[in-house]
């Protein structure tokens, strides 16, 4: 085990360093050392929060690096990708002004995070609590006081086997996650458990944050084909209902293809259902 970490080390000491405005759009590994924008006396500052809140022109490490000696490490294999401080893809990169670089892996082993969305499958109830799989490496918990209007006379109706739609409070490696149903104000906020109909289909992380996105155009594409409600969780799990079980498989069936299609084979997959 020492001598294959020790050769991990030597791999990415041996990586060549490289700027990272240059690698936007290319395929990054484990190990690539990529260097920050112009401007490095600035890093520094750039990266420090005050009590004020980020300071202009912060460079923000996503998903997929983590800061190093010189710059960035990729600890994933993807697409380097790059956001400017506005929020829209792109913008001008490498002129000090800040942004967001992150990896865009195709991955589908979830890591639960702090304030994550994810759906839920109740497994056990043990007293107050309830076990949900996530789909990471150990359950969540979640109390039955995490409900809107639950109390200990009014508790919720939730049986092993429902799905449960919540965000986490407590995801670190050295507790177990727990989960919860209400926002910051008692709201439920579109949270809860999620009804009895409709379909669970798993997909990668990217496919999620895809969908995401503001404006997704497989979102609206599939709006043109059937009305249907679609809940997305960050753990990879997406749930759907249309009007017929017929069509909330065809809807599941092309979500699933979105991942390994073109924006033109999208759009013709779609006509040609709506013309049938």
């Amino acid at each position: 085990m020492r001598t294959l970490h020790k050769a991990a080390k030597d791999k990415m000491a041996a990586s060549t360093p490289r700027l990272a405005e240059e690698c936007v759009g290319r395929v990054v590994l484990p190990g690539d050392v990529l260097l920050l924008p112009a401007h490095p006396e600035e890093d520094g500052e750039r990266l420090r929060l005050t009590p004020s809140g980020p300071q202009k022109g912060r460079m923000i490490c996503g998903p997929g690096l983590r800061r190093g000696g010189e710059g960035l490490l990729a600890t994933k294999c993807g697409l380097l990708r790059y956001r400017g401080p506005s929020g829209q893809p792109g913008g001008v990169i490498g002129s000090g002004s800040g942004g967001t670089y992150w990896v865009d892996s195709q991955q589908k082993r979830y890591v639960p995070v702090k304030g994550d969305h994810v759906i839920g499958i109740v497994t056990t109830k043990a007293g107050d609590i309830f076990k949900l799989d996530v789909g990471g490496s150990e359950q969540a918990s979640l109390s039955y006081l995490a409900f809107e209007g639950a109390t200990k006379r009014n508790r919720p109706n939730v049986q092993v086997g429902d799905l449960i739609y919540g965000q986490f409070i407590v995801a670190n490696k050295d507790m177990e996650p727990e989960m919860v149903c209400i926002d910051s104000s008692g709201r439920a906020n579109g949270m809860g458990i999620i009804g009895q109909d409709g379909f669970l289909i798993k997909v990668s992380l990217g496919l999620v944050r895809k969908l995401l996105a503001p404006g997704c155009e497989i979102i609206q594409d599939l709006g043109q084909l059937y009305p249907f409600e679609l809940v997305l969780g960050m753990n990879g799990r997406i749930w759907m209902k249309a009007r017929t079980v017929q069509q909330t498989l065809i809807v599941a069936n092309i979500l699933e293809a979105c991942e390994h299609m073109t924006p033109e084979q999208r759009k013709q997959a779609v006509a040609r259902l709506s013309g049938s």
